[in-house]
């Protein structure tokens, strides 16, 4: 029986944030889309961190990990790769290219960059169009403070010359909490491709299982708990984390990031006193989340859509640094009640203290954000793949 067959792109260039929410994407098209297809989903997930391929995915679907390319100054640079950039992002378009003309994608997932990084992606988007291949490029809700954003959009040739290229575009929000069109972060041309498929929060996978034997990372409860994502650039807040003084009764568990450097998270633990855990990554951190009493935490995509679909306080300390994407998004969920945000230059270890002493008294329900966007995309991704096929009920209230 043929097969539906999927690609997914994440550059990958900081952390794992966007091979996650490719991820997460995977499952939920393995999982509903052979219903709506009629046939059998297999797919390639290709990424750009070394760590993306550790964590598994359904069956059927495997990853590609391309040669790894990180931020210096103001473009990019091979992480590992003993050559210039040129030369990398020639290799890795041209495996890209490869990859996608043997499978011969249905549809094709973008993760931000519409282009790749450095136009890498442009070669396999052209031949994807010329198959008649469908071609998405997805959004986390929130880009960046509209002047930058419409910047990018004019450094990649324009909106309308990025939209030619685009079959639809995908924004993982709730339009009633943040909305890009309206922000003018989404350009008219692209703006009139855009759905909001609600977060992508509910039915998210499970990262890596963990071996077998291993007790679980979870104190015995109450706990509140820090959380910094990747953890690259998170040493300050949690510095204050560690510093603050617990609520009685409670342990500590911090998850510093797998990109926090070594020696920071030997500082953190040795700063830790012993009710306080600090530990480089855990297998299941959304668990995590759901346990502890309260948490503090950056104010990452995924993060907050684990934390989203909890009842568990937070105090949000948003990255400020290059991108106004984290503050955005923190204060938009603040002015809906989703959570509380501070500012990491104005916060101090007894603000943290104060905050958990109030926080571990209360819950913070959330049932009013839209968390079905894992639901929501595979029916949109069958409307692509099935142009005939009406769009379905629960599908029509995202539409533009």
């Amino acid at each position: 029986m043929a097969a539906t067959t999927i690609a997914l792109y994440s550059h990958d260039s900081v952390g794992l944030g966007h091979a996650r929410r490719n991820r997460a994407l995977a499952y939920a098209l393995a999982e509903h889309l052979p219903a709506l297809t009629g046939t059998p989903v297999r797919g390639l997930l290709i990424a750009g961190h070394p760590d993306a391929g550790r964590d598994p995915l359904p069956e059927g679907w495997d990853w590609l990990v391309l040669p790894g390319l990180t931020r210096r100054g103001d473009g990019y640079a091979p992480r590992h790769l003993g050559t210039d950039a040129a030369v990398l992002r020639d290799l890795r378009s041209a495996a890209i290219d490869a990859a996608l003309a043997a499978l011969r994608p249905d549809l094709l997932i973008i993760d931000r960059h519409p282009f790749g990084i450095d136009g890498e992606l442009l070669p396999a988007l052209r031949s994807q169009r010329s198959r008649g291949g469908g071609v998405v490029l997805g959004l986390r809700e929130v880009l960046d403070a509209p002047r930058v954003a419409g910047a990018e959009w004019d450094r990649l040739g324009g909106a309308e010359h990025v939209a030619r290229h685009l079959d639809a575009v995908w924004v993982y929000g709730d339009e009633h909490v943040y909305d890009p069109r309206r922000t003018g972060e989404l350009p008219r041309p692209l703006a009139e491709l855009a759905t909001t498929t609600g977060y992508l929060g509910r039915g998210r996978p499970a990262a890596r299982p963990s071996a077998p034997g291993r007790s679980p990372v979870a104190p015995v409860p109450p706990y509140v708990l820090t959380v910094l994502g990747g953890g690259s650039d998170g040493v300050e807040l949690a510095r204050l984390a560690v510093a603050a003084e617990l609520p009685a009764g409670h342990r500590h568990l911090l998850i510093a990031g797998p990109q926090m450097p070594p020696e920071e998270v030997a500082e953190l633990q040795g700063r830790a006193d012993e009710r306080t855990t600090v530990l480089r990554s855990a297998p299941d951190v959304p668990e995590l989340i759901a346990g502890a009493a309260a948490v503090v935490c950056m104010g990452g995509y995924n993060t907050i859509a684990e934390l989203l679909v909890t009842d568990t306080p937070a105090l949000v300390v948003p990255r400020s640094r290059r991108r106004q994407e984290q503050p955005r998004r923190a204060l938009a969920l603040a002015a809906v009640g989703a959570l509380e945000t501070r500012e990491i230059g104005a916060l101090t270890a007894a603000d943290v203290t104060s905050w958990w002493h109030r926080a571990v008294t209360s819950r913070t329900p959330r049932d009013d954000i839209d968390l079905d966007g894992l639901t929501v995309v595979p029916h949109l991704a069958a409307a692509l793949i099935e142009p005939a096929a009406p769009t379905p009920a629960e599908v029509s209230i995202h539409a533009v």
